[in-house]
């Protein structure tokens, strides 16, 4: 696995012709399935304690900001329509404009009557304050106005008005600080140029998405859907303080899909794996690697241990102490069979789990590849395969479908990049057949990507790093059939049994340091005189990781199992 990287590709070209359209509603290619009963799961609503939230996806557009003077793309407001009757809007929602209309917010009500002495868990903000104004080409004028929540409260996001009247306080509600969780700032959707009504005119005026500061399997925090702006510097901390999100203070995270649903969304989302044309270091399932000569060696001893195929004999528990270690067997013909790996026994080992409080379901797949293959460079105009470089054994990779638990939509994809990688929403997702995605696997080094192509990781701009090269071949691998589930530890104990080598947390492939001045020098004599003299230059843009590794560790052990994707 490389270290840090930075991939680079084009987005595919939007609906939208020109800045002056109306984004279009997003929906899947199919219709959803009728869900399995049980539960809270794709009710519509969730309960998160005290209050109940409702998603809210179809929207009045209020305003839009198109000034030529706008250092990002235009971007739309909304607030939300056909609230239910008892739920009260939140905040509300906002998006650049040349993508498809692709957001929510939440409503929320009371989920119990309140008695005398205890404060409700909703109330409407004391006022108002006006955050930042502006007049657009289009749509005139554009008011930010941010509750002022009353005391022992949180606002929860910002209004819009097309009017400098201060809105109706029945417009929006507060929820109770002990209710709420701390927000971040996520990505930025809109920055224009400073503000002349602000005392603070030498900073820009911007919009975030907001996403809970606190994520993962564990965390409560549930996102709103709203946005927030401000006319400061958010570049050193992104943490707000003038809005919240959500807290779930159910500890049964009834809308949670049982393991009846969690098989039926595999089912009708599961991804088809395209492996490159030239793929020579396939996947295998875990078991056929333990089969065919995978051995465990142990630090101070020179010989290896056969391993039983479900791994009871490999060290359980604890973490990476270095001590053990998997290694390829020493017979130079079992040794290349094992690398080839078995495309024919593979499968997914999939790991479900809560994603922002509960309200979202993470469907992680991990797919495991005897070996990695050696990198291939990208200098220019020349391609250079590396004949060591890159090679490890032992790879797993791996990607998530995010569910949205409200509806059983298919909301998100991650598509794991060796240590990197990022969120791909479900408009900008290729599918192969209804509602399953597509997903490429990198020549040799196996990383995810959600379109055929090269992805160059390292610097795009010198046209310099390591080439991961994706396109469709008849090696596919159909995670709707061919799935495991090894782990979903929100449906308690003894419901889904963890294989046991899931408990080995020491690496799966030995350490390696490669000799790199031997392969740089290949490569200088590979490249044309007028190359030669910047190349020592150059050779920094490429990943540190490159020169030599550490054994790859188990999906146990990755950031991702308990917290959130990196992103």
């Amino acid at each position: 696995m490389f270290g840090c990287d930075c991939f680079y590709w084009s987005r595919g070209i939007s609906e939208l012709d020109s800045d002056s359209a109306e984004p279009k509603p997003f929906s899947l290619p199919s219709p959803l399935p009728s869900w399995p009963q049980g539960n809270g799961f794709a009710t519509g609503t969730i309960n998160l304690g005290e209050i109940e939230v409702v998603k809210i996806t179809k929207f009045h557009r209020v305003w839009s900001f198109d000034s030529s003077h706008a250092k990002s793309k235009r971007a739309i407001f909304y607030r939300a329509e056909e609230i239910p009757e008892g739920f009260h809007c939140l905040g509300h929602y906002c998006q650049p404009a040349d993508q498809t209309l692709r957001g929510y917010v939440l409503a929320a009500r009371a989920t119990k009557p309140n008695n005398a002495d205890d404060l409700p868990p909703l109330k409407k903000p004391a006022s108002y304050s006006l955050v930042w104004s502006a007049d657009s080409e289009k749509d005139g004028g554009g008011y930010f106005w941010l509750p002022i929540p009353p005391v022992g409260y949180r606002a929860m996001g910002v209004i819009v008005t097309q009017q400098p009247g201060e809105p109706a306080t029945e417009e929006v509600r507060c929820v109770r600080e002990d209710l709420t969780e701390s927000c971040e700032t996520y990505e930025m959707i809109l920055q224009v140029g400073s503000s002349k009504k602000s005392n603070r005119s030498d900073s820009p005026f911007s919009v975030w998405s907001t996403r809970p500061c606190e994520r993962g399997m564990l965390s409560q925090g549930v996102a709103v859907g709203s946005f927030f702006c401000c006319i400061y510097d958010l570049s050193s901390d992104r943490t707000v303080s003038d809005i919240g999100c959500l807290r779930n203070l159910d500890p049964t995270l009834h809308a949670m899909p049982n393991l009846d649903q969690v098989h039926a969304v595999i089912e009708h989302y599961g991804p088809t794996v395209y492996f490159h044309p030239e793929e020579a270091y396939m996947p295998s399932s875990v078991q056929w690697f333990f089969k065919n000569g995978a051995l465990l060696y142990r630090s101070g001893k020179s010989q290896g241990e056969t391993i039983n195929s479900t791994g009871s004999n490999l060290p359980a528990g604890g973490c990476n102490d270095m001590e053990f270690w998997i290694d390829l067997p020493e017979d130079e013909e079992e040794k290349s069979n094992l690398k080839k790996g078995n495309l024919e026994s593979s499968e997914l080992y999939v790991h479900v789990k809560p994603a922002l409080g509960g309200t979202f379901t993470d469907i992680v797949m991990w797919i495991f590849c005897p070996f990695n293959g050696p990198a291939t460079l990208k200098i220019g105009i020349f391609t250079l395969p590396m004949t060591r470089i890159g090679e490890h054994v032992g790879d797993w990779e791996h990607f998530t479908f995010r569910i949205c638990n409200f509806s059983g939509e298919l909301w998100q994809m991650f598509f794991s990049q060796h240590s990197g990688g990022g969120w791909v929403d479900a408009s900008d997702i290729e599918f192969v057949k209804d509602n399953k995605p597509a997903v490429y696997s990198s020549k040799h080094g196996h990383a995810s990507f959600p379109h055929s192509g090269m992805y160059l990781q390292g610097s795009s701009k010198l046209g310099i790093g390591v080439r991961n090269d994706v396109a469709k071949s008849k090696s596919i691998l159909d995670s709707s059939r061919r799935y495991v589930i090894v782990a979903a530890e929100y449906l308690g104990n003894g419901v889904v049994i963890e294989p046991c080598w899931l408990q080995y947390m020491r690496e799966w492939g030995p350490s390696i340091a490669y000799d790199s001045g031997s392969e740089i020098n290949k490569i200088m004599d590979l490249l044309p005189l007028v190359v030669r003299f910047s190349f020592e230059n150059i050779v920094d843009l490429f990943p540190i990781a490159l020169y030599g590794e550490e054994g790859p560790t188990g999906p146990k052990e990755k950031d991702n199992w308990e917290g959130d994707e990196m992103c």
